[in-house]
Parts: C-alpha cells; sequence; structure tokens
C-alpha cells in the first residue's frame, strides 16, 4: 500500500483545513487508517484513527471536539477535517494504514506510512 497525503499548508488560529490521504491498491478497505503528526524536535504523536468500515473512532484527547476523522473506501481516501485550530496543532502530519484488528496508537502498530503533509497554524 502506497499513501499520499494532501492539503497541509498556512492557516490563522481558530481556521480549518481538511486533510486527505489516498491509497493505491485494492485493498484500502481492509485496513484502519490513521493519522499520526510530528511537530519539529517532538516525538510523533497519535492523532486519531478509523476502522476499515468508518464506524469505530479513535480520538486523541488533544483533539477531541475539533478533528475529525472519515473516509471513502471508494476512493481509498481517508479525511482529516480540522477545525479550531490552534498553534500547538503546528506539524507535519502523516497518515498510515494498519492491518492488525486493533492498532491502537502506537505508531509501531502501523504497517504503511505517507510522506506527510505540513500544517502550519499561525497565532
Amino acid at each position: 500500500v502506497q499513501l499520499q497525503a494532501s492539503g497541509g499548508g498556512l492557516v490563522q488560529a481558530g481556521g480549518s483545513l481538511r486533510l486527505s490521504c489516498t491509497a493505491s491498491g485494492r485493498t484500502f478497505s481492509r485496513y484502519n487508517m490513521g493519522w499520526f503528526r510530528q511537530a519539529p524536535g517532538k516525538e510523533r504523536e497519535f492523532v486519531l484513527r478509523i476502522s476499515p468500515n468508518g464506524v469505530s473512532i479513535y480520538y486523541a484527547d488533544s483533539v477531541k471536539g475539533r478533528f475529525t476523522i472519515s473516509r471513502d473506501n471508494a476512493k481509498n481516501t481517508v479525511y482529516l477535517q480540522m477545525n479550531s485550530l490552534k498553534p500547538e496543532d503546528t506539524a507535519v502530519y502523516l497518515c498510515a494504514a494498519a492491518s492488525t484488528v486493533l492498532p491502537g496508537t502506537r505508531a509501531e502498530s502501523y504497517d504503511y506510512w505517507g510522506q506527510g503533509t505540513l500544517v502550519t497554524v499561525s497565532s
């Protein structure tokens, strides 16, 4: 599986962005999909994940109520809608795919990674 993330950019605090991650291959619908982020000098951080059928979603506490994840299996794409953005949300956002049933929040549980897209939130 190859993943391509897009949609990053510069936004003011309080604004919104929608990131997309498109996968190659025919097995996208079998994978849990997650979004992580990594700020300069910090460790990679789990943001959200969505189950293969889109029913189960798990959020990091830091983004609850502000971010949401969705997927369109017909388009092999997962989306990250980010609202009420804060300067501390500034990071490279990476999408990832996991074949395990419950991959959790650890990056090690994910099998495939996209290249990342930069989100910068100005104050």
